[in-house]
């Protein structure tokens, strides 16, 4: 008899998580490390990620590393590649949730918006994994099971922004962003194409609407209006996201890869 939880289970298992310290980086992290895995938490603030390290358990905070670098630059790709293989000498899972960038209308964005845009959520995934696959794959060669990417996209890499949310604000959801994380769906399912004979499964997940309602934006009924687009009527929550990445990253999606998964409340439904 096939056991469910055990094959829920990350016990164990090395992976690397970017943009750790961000709104639902911190709850992937947590829910990862609930599931027994061993952690490389990456982001550009030190400061972020030790003190996210320091509000785990101490159980926790022996299965998380810090890895505190600028993922955007080329040699930071080597440094963990390099430290990975050093360190662990296996690898069985990568994270892409890192983002930076501004919002604005389209008549704000401009060329360098789309260069940023691009190169954390195209370039930078594409450079992990390219640098990371050879240690992915003889990881999955030593344990005879596959390992596993997740990329994380977006809903508005489906489909546009809703103008009437954002009124004449110009805080919207920006051109750019939806853009390229289109992009990164399509590389996620390239990627699965062509890693799938060496032993790695590689998807993508596309959360929204999942805003940090602790913030108060400047939009009136902002809020209001954003949950009237979700059939569910609600938003997401953080853990709604690190559930999905753990079944992706774990045996119990062992026959799943190429695909998109939408966590949206049913959103792009519509």
């Amino acid at each position: 008899m096939v056991d469910l939880v055990k094959m829920h289970s990350l016990e164990g298992k090395v992976i690397i998580i970017t943009g750790a310290s961000g709104y639902c980086g911190q709850q992937i992290v947590f829910d990862l490390l609930k599931a027994k895995a061993r952690l490389v938490i990456i982001g550009r603030n030190k400061l972020n990620l030790e003190s996210l390290k320091a509000s785990l358990e101490p159980e926790f905070q022996s299965r998380c590393d810090v890895m505190a670098l600028d993922i955007t630059k080329t040699k930071s790709i080597a440094i963990i590649a390099n430290s990975i293989k050093r360190n662990y000498g296996e690898l069985h899972g990568l994270v892409n949730n890192a983002y930076s960038g501004r919002s604005g209308s389209f008549n704000k964005i401009n060329r360098n918006d789309f260069l940023d845009a691009c190169t954390i959520n195209l370039i930078t995934p594409f450079e992990l994994i390219k640098s990371l696959a050879p240690l992915l794959k003889k990881t999955a060669d030593r344990y005879n099971y596959s390992t596993s990417i997740v990329n994380v996209s977006s809903m508005y890499g489906m489909v546009s922004p809703y103008p009437d949310v954002y009124g004449e604000s110009e805080k919207d959801n920006p051109i750019h962003y939806g853009s390229s994380k289109a992009g990164m769906i399509q590389m996620t399912k390239y990627f699965a194409c062509y890693l799938a004979n060496q032993g790695i499964r590689v998807n993508s997940i596309s959360p929204g609407a999942f805003p940090n309602t602790e913030v108060q934006p400047t939009i009136p009924n902002f809020y209001e209006k954003l949950k009237s687009k979700i059939p569910m009527n609600r938003f997401g929550r953080p853990e709604e996201v690190s559930g999905p990445v753990l079944f992706l990253l774990s045996d119990a999606s062992s026959y799943v890869t190429g695909i998109n998964m939408p966590i949206d409340g049913g959103w792009t439904s519509w």
